[in-house]
């Protein structure tokens, strides 16, 4: 009981760090809108997906994962395919320090020695992502949970 129960945890905490092969991005160069429409279309998919479980390969509002939900938000709002897994979403674009951010810059995060998290950048150091604990959610990257373990941001162009 005690191995399963680990193992559970283990599956829960590397959810983000999968690195299967989903969809890859459709190659157009489609920028994302103005800064107040992206923002507005940020909010607006937290409102619709608020409180969704996290659950790891989840793709649906009955359960998703943190690259579930960024691909997901990018295609729903924007039009924009992405890829499946968090270690690919982390080499697209370009890098963009965290004073720079500007909504809809992917914000990534490494929260284990292999685990990796991403979010999306919404405004005032609010992000969106799906949270192992609190399902889909805003987090503030001053929170010293998320800024001690922030990785990097890309920008996707």
């Amino acid at each position: 009981m005690r191995i399963l129960l680990t193992l559970c945890v283990l599956a829960v905490l590397s959810g983000c760090a999968t690195t299967q092969n989903g969809h890859s991005t459709s190659g157009a160069s489609t920028a994302l809108p103005n800064t107040h429409e992206t923002r507005a279309a940020l909010y607006d998919q937290h409102a619709q997906w608020q409180g969704t479980p996290y659950l790891l390969g989840g793709l649906s509002q009955n359960g998703i994962d943190c690259s579930g939900f960024v691909l997901t938000t990018f295609r729903q709002q924007f039009g924009i395919d992405l890829p499946r897994t968090t270690q690919v979403q982390a080499s697209l674009g370009k890098p963009v320090r965290q004073n720079d951010l500007q909504a809809g810059d992917l914000v990534f995060f490494r929260t284990g020695k292999r685990t990796q998290h991403v979010g999306i950048y919404v405004e005032n150091r609010t992000f969106l992502h799906a949270s192992t604990s609190q399902g889909v959610t805003l987090s503030q990257l001053d929170n010293p949970y998320w800024q001690s373990s922030f990785w990097r941001a890309r920008r996707i162009d």
